[in-house]
Order: structure tokens, then C-alpha cells, then sequence
């Protein structure tokens, strides 16, 4: 297998990301022929957090596995669902968290380490993600080539220190929390694949998801507004990472995408629906 293509799509918020997200995740599969689809789903729930019943509905969708951030703790039974599916990651620098921070899943005979960590920089002060993801990977089996690191954080800096650490050790580090998506997709010398956010798969005409008249309020008033989920202008975002599983699953090419609902993509790929075509016949 010369190429292995990863999908990762960018934070999902609200009901306007699972909708566009139920439409639009196995066509982009088949439209850019990917092998394995990764989603941060930590907004999926009214933008904060996410339920049981939500992630079991994503992983219908398409999506392989789902990581997540710091508001992953908003959703009562979220610690008991972390627990019982693997395939759902919380940051992995949380002590004594329930759940993992990695997941390996398989695709086309080719293994994928999934890891999840959180930034510090303006955000909880929990575990140093740099020295977690150190102890993490030296017990990483060595068969496992293809290694995708979301860095969840606020800070630039942090997510591009990331990148540096681990150059040559993995094959991308992406950056998701901020939700406004970034035009710094590039390839490290080393072949590790890197863009500092994602964006967010949800409404864009927004203030980062949220309803700009309420966002707006609590930068005028100072005061703790709720913040609802807008939505209008619904885009889905992310990138696609083509890696080598041959060459130590370094990364070949890194592209992101921002787009609306295109119901002219097929679900399936055109030459598996006329194989199949040819078989019925």
C-alpha cells in the first residue's frame, strides 16, 4: 500500500455540525478515497460537550474515531461512556481522567495511533502535554507507523512548539479549539504534516458557533451570557493527510478543506457502484 489517506474534520458544534456532519462525512470519504475518518466532537452537544446517544450517532455517520478537549466534562455520563468506548478520546494529559488519550484503530491492513492532548497556555493547568506524549509513544507498539496527534490549545505557540517536538515522530500534529481555520498547512522537512486549527464544522456566521448578538454582549457587558449555537452558513472543515505506511507513515501531502452542504457528491465512489452494477448483472 503505497498511500493511507486520514480525514480529520474540525470541531463539530451544535445540532448545524451534526447535521452537515450526517451528510457530508462518507461522501468525503469517497470523494477524496479515504482510508480513516477522525472528528473533535467536544461542542457536539448544544456546543459544549457531548452525550452517549450523540457519539454513538457520529461513529454511524462515518467518522472512526472522535477526540475531544476541555469540554468534554460538560455532558452527565460522558466519564461512564469514555470508559466502555475506546474509540472516543479525551486529552490525554488529564490525571486520573477516565477514558484514554489514544486510540489505535486499523483500516485497509494498516494501523493508526489516534493521540489527544490539551495545550496549558491560558487554559487548565493539568499535566505537561510534551512529557505525557513522550511517555506515551515509547510504549507505542513498534508496528504502529501512522500516528495523528490532535492538539487541542489555545495558544499558537504551543501548538507549533508541539509540532517541532515531535518532528519525524509523527505523521501530522493538528490543532483544533479555536475554531477559526488556519492557512498554515505545510509538511516538516522530516515528514511530519502540520496546520495550526482545523477550523469548526458548524455555523459560520457566528462568533466561533456561538450567536453573535450574545457574544457581542459579553464583550460590551462583561457579563456571563449564555451563549446559544447559531445557525447559519453551515461549512464543514478539516483537512486530508496523505501518509506513506511504507516510508515510517510519514506525511506526503497535507489539504484543508472548508465547505458547505453539497448533496452532489456521491455517497459512494462511481467505479464501486458500477462493480457492483457489473456483479448484479
Amino acid at each position: 500500500m503505497s498511500e493511507f489517506k486520514i480525514i480529520f474534520i474540525a470541531d463539530v458544534v451544535g445540532k448545524p455540525g451534526r447535521h452537515i456532519l450526517s451528510q457530508m462525512t462518507k461522501r468525503l470519504k469517497y470523494k477524496h478515497n479515504a482510508d480513516y475518518v477522525i472528528a473533535n466532537t467536544e461542542n457536539a452537544a448544544g456546543g459544549s460537550g457531548i452525550t452517549p446517544e450523540m457519539a454513538k450517532k457520529v461513529f454511524f455517520y462515518g467518522v472512526d474515531c472522535q477526540t475531544s478537549g476541555n469540554h468534554i466534562w460538560a455532558r452527565q455520563g460522558i466519564g461512564d461512556y469514555l470508559k466502555e468506548e475506546p474509540r472516543l478520546i479525551r486529552p490525554a494529559n488529564y490525571p486520573d481522567a477516565p477514558g484514554s488519550g489514544l486510540y489505535i484503530g486499523e483500516a485497509n491492513g494498516q494501523k493508526i495511533a489516534i493521540f489527544n492532548l490539551m495545550g496549558r497556555t491560558y487554559m487548565y493547568d493539568i499535566e505537561c502535554p510534551f512529557r505525557t506524549i513522550d511517555r506515551m509513544l515509547k510504549k507505542l507498539d513498534e508496528s504502529v507507523k501512522i500516528i495523528i496527534v490532535d492538539m487541542h490549545a489555545e495558544a499558537t505557540s504551543e501548538k507549533q512548539a508541539m509540532w517541532f517536538y515531535l518532528d519525524g515522530l509523527v505523521s501530522a500534529v493538528v490543532g483544533t479549539h479555536t475554531h477559526v481555520q488556519t492557512a498554515d498547512e505545510q509538511i516538516s522537512g522530516r515528514g511530519t504534516a502540520y496546520i495550526t486549527d482545523m477550523g469548526m464544522t458548524g455555523p459560520h456566521d457566528s462568533i466561533l458557533g456561538r450567536k453573535k448578538k450574545q457574544a457581542l454582549a459579553r464583550f460590551l457587558y462583561g457579563r456571563p451570557i449564555r451563549l446559544g449555537v447559531a445557525e447559519d452558513d453551515i461549512k464543514i472543515s478539516g483537512v486530508v493527510i496523505t501518509v506513506d505506511p511504507e516510508n515510517s507513515g510519514m506525511a506526503v501531502n497535507i489539504e484543508r478543506f472548508c465547505m458547505g452542504l453539497d448533496m452532489s457528491l456521491p455517497l459512494r465512489d462511481p467505479e464501486e457502484e458500477l462493480a457492483d452494477a457489473g456483479e448484479a448483472d
